[in-house]
């Protein structure tokens, strides 16, 4: 049974080096994290700090070349990329700068596609994508295409296809990044309330006006952790 009040991720001494033609790039160098279930953790940093390199690894969309990564009680360093595969898309919801939604799905069926990988039943996919497009105030929109959406509006649904799988966490990658400043403060007000809900959000971004609304702020730089703040 799983601990709670063991953090749900837990980073010991994370460095990842990129090789390219002989030459090493270091991203990250001994980055050491925890992160508590229901938290509001915000990765701040200047452009090439390391940031989306840590949430890649966050996300189990990259392997660390060194150091320890435990997911809810759980070592996944080392798995392979099915195993990866699985538990991202049970546990880990992403929100992306691009929405990354597909271009010619609906919205209901960009929600639901997830769903469909895990194997969920036909009307428990009704229920869910119905369930998480409610929430985010996007179900008067289920039959339209991403186009036919705004910016803001298309990053609702993307949080919506993220909570689709009532995920353990939710990793937001400037997920303000493409909107203006409206939308941009209603992506963030929505994510504050999905917290206030009891959600586990971790989110990078180097806009101060939205690392403010975190619990917790943490400063990268040059790939190294620099220093850790109450927000």
């Amino acid at each position: 049974m799983n601990d709670p009040e063991r953090p749900l991720i837990r980073l010991e001494n994370i460095s990842k080096v990129f090789y390219t033609d002989e030459v090493e790039t270091h991203a990250l160098s001994d980055v050491t994290l925890d992160i508590q279930r229901g938290e509001y953790l915000s990765i701040a940093g200047p452009s090439g700090c390391g940031k989306s390199t840590l949430l890649s690894i966050l996300g189990l969309l990259d392997s660390p070349t060194k150091g320890a990564y435990t997911l809810n009680d759980e070592p996944v360093q080392q798995l392979g990329h099915a195993q990866r595969a699985k538990i991202r898309n049970r546990e880990i919801g992403f929100i992306f700068q691009s929405f990354n939604l597909i271009g010619d799905l609906t919205v209901y069926e960009n929600v639901e596609l997830p769903l469909t990988y895990r194997g969920m039943g036909k009307t428990e996919r009704k229920n869910r994508v119905h369930e998480v497009l409610e929430r985010v105030g996007m179900a008067h929109r289920a039959k339209h295409l991403p186009s036919q959406l705004s910016g803001g509006q298309q990053q609702r649904v993307a949080v919506a296809r993220a909570l689709g799988g009532n995920p353990l966490i939710l990793l937001a990658d400037e997920p303000t990044g493409n909107l203006d400043s409206q939308n941009g403060e209603a992506v963030i007000e929505l994510l504050n309330d999905l917290h206030q809900q009891g959600a586990t959000i971790c989110m990078v971004t180097h806009d101060p006006r939205y690392t403010r609304h975190a619990d917790r702020i943490v400063h990268l730089f040059d790939g190294r952790l620099k220093e850790q703040e109450a927000a």
